[in-house]
């Protein structure tokens, strides 16, 4: 317990729940500024204006690969450190830049300095905590996960109403200089040098052999890749549909804070039940949930609902793709990472970046097939949870690893 010798265990949740929810936070707080992104930097393609997000996401995705192994040789601390200054840079180029395209290129800095924080929070967390412990303990922090995007909509609302799109970014150095002071002053290194792996090749191959090699890990990395497209495609295509489909671009944060709140409170319910079912019950049943929904949801759209049953028949399938994404996530890493106690941060690494890249390569076709309906968002989930839950059953029949 060397890393929490400063703080006790609701300051650690915390404060890794910081770390993680700066991604939700450099993705969210960007939504209510898309359409005006679009309309001053590419008024001849607004929907173009998506890949801000898609390519942040992209950019965290390369960057999971490097930072695992660097924080197993170099320390779990300095590689978080140097992320952020990385992150930071990114959000000054964004700040300044005056077109898309060099915008995209800055949101893809930020994605590859935001990294070290998303992946190497989750090596702490498995440095201190295994198994069914680990994923209760991930179960709350994924809790604050799904509450940054309650308020992060309503901070870059307020942010562009005071100080234009761009003020977002010095939100985001705010914010990153927050976490790492917070981080140095408190946080004893929770990987002392006698447990460092040397960084050499050979080394390195071997332990990533190890992680691809485990068929547990390969599966769990398949459906983590499929819910994070889920996931990746619902923010994407939300404040278009919220805009375009039913004309409440204005309503649209109070909307999506109040779907984070509900999805939120089921990572509480998460972090009970795990303890007593399992990751692998909680999975399958989100999972077969979601396929239902999603196929009943499309045959009544496609049937047709009144224009009064339209929009809350969307809002309430949304809010069942965000509690999906809550009993996933968690479970999900906390399985793969089970048997890779020993090499926390190259299987962080690992899974967390294969993941992450597979789920922008299928999010940006499900966002940029948006026609100005829910539809291809909802057909692209419903192809997710049901790819997802028949990998599961192949899954349930492998190797069961203790959990």
């Amino acid at each position: 317990m060397t890393g929490q010798a400063r703080m006790g265990r609701v300051e650690f949740v915390a404060l890794m729940a910081m770390l993680g929810g700066t991604v939700a936070f450099s993705i969210d707080a960007m939504l209510p500024a898309l359409k005006v992104i679009g309309t001053e930097l590419s008024p001849d393609a607004v929907n173009r204006a998506q890949l801000v997000v898609t390519s942040f996401v992209f950019g965290m995705g390369i960057g999971t690969f490097f930072v695992g192994p660097v924080s197993d040789a170099f320390g779990r601390k300095s590689v978080i450190l140097a992320g952020t200054l990385l992150y930071v840079t990114g959000a000054v180029l964004a700040a300044v830049t005056g077109s898309l395209e060099l915008l995209i290129v800055a949101r893809a800095l930020q994605g590859l300095g935001v990294s070290a924080a998303r992946v190497v929070s989750m090596a702490i967390i498995r440095d201190l905590y295994k198994g069914r412990e680990m994923a209760r303990l991930m179960s709350f922090v994924m809790m604050v996960f799904a509450l940054v995007p309650a308020i992060a909509p309503l901070i870059g609302a307020g942010i562009i109403a005071l100080t234009g799109w761009r003020g977002i970014f010095g939100s985001f150095v705010l914010f990153a200089l927050i976490y790492s002071l917070w981080l140095g002053l408190r946080l004893t290194e929770p990987l002392p040098p006698e447990h460092r792996r040397p960084f050499r090749a050979r080394a390195l191959w071997a332990a990533a052999k190890e992680v691809i090699s485990t068929p547990v890990v390969r599966m769990a990395i398949a459906v983590q890749t499929l819910c994070f497209g889920a996931l990746f495609a619902s923010l994407s295509s939300i404040q278009p549909i919220m805009a375009d489909s039913f004309g409440r671009e204005a309503q649209f944060p109070y909307w999506f804070a109040m779907i984070a709140l509900v999805s939120g409170c089921f990572s509480l319910l998460n972090a009970s039940l795990v303890m007593r079912l399992g990751m692998r019950r909680l999975i399958n049943f989100a999972l077969t949930g979601q396929a239902v929904i999603c196929s009943c949801v499309l045959v009544a759209l496609l049937i047709g609902l009144s224009e009064g049953l339209a929009f809350p028949v969307y809002i309430a399938w949304q809010t069942t793709v965000f509690i999906m994404i809550t009993l996933t996530l968690g479970n999900l890493n906390a399985l793969a990472l089970e048997p890779l106690g020993h090499i926390a941060g190259m299987g962080a690494s690992i899974t967390t970046g294969l993941a992450t890249v597979g789920s922008v390569l299928l999010a940006i076709p499900v966002g940029l097939a948006f026609d100005g309906t829910p539809l291809p968002l909802m057909a692209g989930v419903a192809v997710f949870a049901v790819t997802g839950r028949m990998i599961m059953l192949r899954l349930d029949r492998a190797e069961r690893v203790a959990i």
